[in-house]
């Protein structure tokens, strides 16, 4: 054993005093705006309601605070705001003006609901710019101190044949809470690779491991090592281990029983989602209806070609149809017949068309999509069939994502990005068939109004690409 009780004890203290200063800066920040809004409550809100709850006795108004206190609370924690040391600044900023919109919003109506009237805008808008300067101010600053009482994470890297450059470079954008200190390929042997761990742990060199592309087979005794001298280690999963996640537990013989099903969701589940797709698209249809007749009326007075574009796509069971966007690219965009993702910078893409996809109006017509039953608000984005037939090539657990009727939004869009490579999104859209629930769907949809205003969201592949595909096939592709 290379950790003793006493070493336990103290990474166990130092754990608990990260989550207990996080959660003290965490709630300074809604502690104040919280305030903001009792003062406004106090001063301005509660004299616009009606006269019978106008007189609110002492714990009516604490209630008043606490209701509105809560509801930031879980959109705070559902959209990251609470995330210090986790997040960059600019995200947890975004995260948390965010929650407070949505929280005013809500609030907004509630009072609304109070005064039987459309409540007055004003102080509502003073409220959230006096939040905002809160926000903006605060985050940063406990963000820093954050940081400075805990520094980044050591770690000793373990890879196998492939190159570590890839994964390096995934902790090098997070310098703030990740340091690779040491690397180690996992071909020098078992024995030597826990001399290595021994050797860092004892110098202090380094606090934590990462497990990187190697085998199941020389992953399982480090697991082992690991997990019996309570080392802290990062794991990238693998396409077996994400498809255990969704795993029935049994407990019909004395050994426990892991049940994976045939089939992702149940006829209940179908039917219950089927239903929040047809109320929900016809609702957002009559909505949105004016702004995709402007969205419209704009590429077609550009260059006068088609306003729709119709593509194939596959959805459950790789069926083929037609989605539908506003056309946000030139009409010869792919007159060499040659399927390519856009790019950054890409030239293919009109004025017009720059506009929409920023704020993703191209994609309204998928609305009809869903209400036609061809695709459902979350799931796994549709691919182009020539694409798929790319993706199985170096990847054949790709046809995975087709267990379920492709998405508006999914899994792999609120956790990934655009250009995230097509076996990590597989991966987060495999997380996302295991565990699928209607409360995951909902989480989903609320956190994609997030995505939808965040730039990494919108962001192209790099020009060399042909697909999403990078370099995998250079570099290996799979790490199982």
């Amino acid at each position: 054993m290379i950790i003793n009780d006493e070493h336990y004890r103290k990474d166990q203290i130092l754990e608990s005093t990260k989550r207990l200063i996080n959660l003290m800066l965490c709630m300074g920040c809604i502690g104040l705006e919280i305030a903001i809004f009792g003062l406004h409550w106090y001063f301005h809100f509660q004299h616009s309601v009606v006269e019978p709850l106008r007189n609110f006795w002492f714990k009516g108004h604490v209630l008043e605070i606490a209701v509105y206190g809560v509801i930031l609370l879980m959109f705070s924690n559902m959209y990251g705001g609470m995330r210090l040391g986790y997040l960059k600044n600019s995200e947890i900023v975004f995260s948390q003006l965010f929650a407070t919109l949505l929280a005013g919003i809500l609030i907004y109506g509630e009072l609304s609901l109070m005064a039987f009237q459309l409540f007055r805008l004003p102080y509502f808008i003073y409220m959230g710019f006096e939040q905002f300067l809160v926000v903006v101010i605060y985050i940063p600053i406990a963000n820093k101190i954050y940081r400075h009482l805990f520094p980044p994470r050591k770690l000793l890297m373990i890879y196998g044949s492939k190159q570590p450059d890839m994964l390096t470079e995934k902790f090098e954008t997070r310098k703030d809470k990740y340091k690779i200190t040491d690397r180690i390929e996992v071909e020098q042997g078992y024995d030597v690779v826990v001399k290595r761990i021994e050797e860092d742990f004892s110098t202090g060199k380094c606090n934590a491991v990462v497990i990187g592309d190697i085998t199941v087979d020389e992953r399982k005794q480090i697991v082992k090592y690991c997990y019996g001298n309570s080392i802290r280690f990062y794991l990238f999963p693998k396409i077996g281990d994400v498809i255990l996640t969704g795993a029935e537990e049994l407990h019909v013989f004395d050994s426990p029983i892991l049940l994976t099903r045939e089939y992702s969701l149940t006829i209940e589940e179908r039917v219950i989602k089927r239903t929040i797709d047809i109320v929900f698209s016809l609702i957002l249809i009559i909505l949105t209806s004016p702004l995709m007749l402007l969205t419209a009326l704009a590429v077609k007075l550009y260059d006068r070609g088609p306003v729709l574009y119709k593509q194939v796509r596959c959805t459950r069971n790789a069926k083929e149809f037609k989605i539908y966007k506003f056309r946000s690219m030139r009409v010869d965009a792919e007159s060499d017949g040659v399927a390519r993702l856009a790019s950054k910078g890409d030239s293919r893409i009109t004025p017009v068309g720059k506009f929409i996809r920023k704020c993703r109006l191209d994609e309204l017509p998928q609305l009809f999509n869903i209400l036609k039953g061809e695709m459902s608000f979350i799931g796994p984005r549709p691919e182009r069939p020539e694409i798929i037939k790319q993706y199985v090539e170096i990847m054949p657990e790709f046809a995975y994502r087709m267990k379920v009727k492709a998405g508006l939004a999914g899994f792999a869009q609120v956790y990934g990005k655009y250009n995230t490579t097509p076996y990590d999104k597989l991966k987060l859209d495999l997380i996302y068939i295991e565990k699928y629930s209607l409360m995951l769907d909902l989480k989903l949809m609320l956190l994609t109004l997030k995505v939808l205003l965040w730039p990494d969201s919108t962001e192209g592949v790099e020009k060399e690409q042909i697909t999403a595909l990078k370099n995998e096939k250079q570099n290996g592709g799979r790490d199982d």
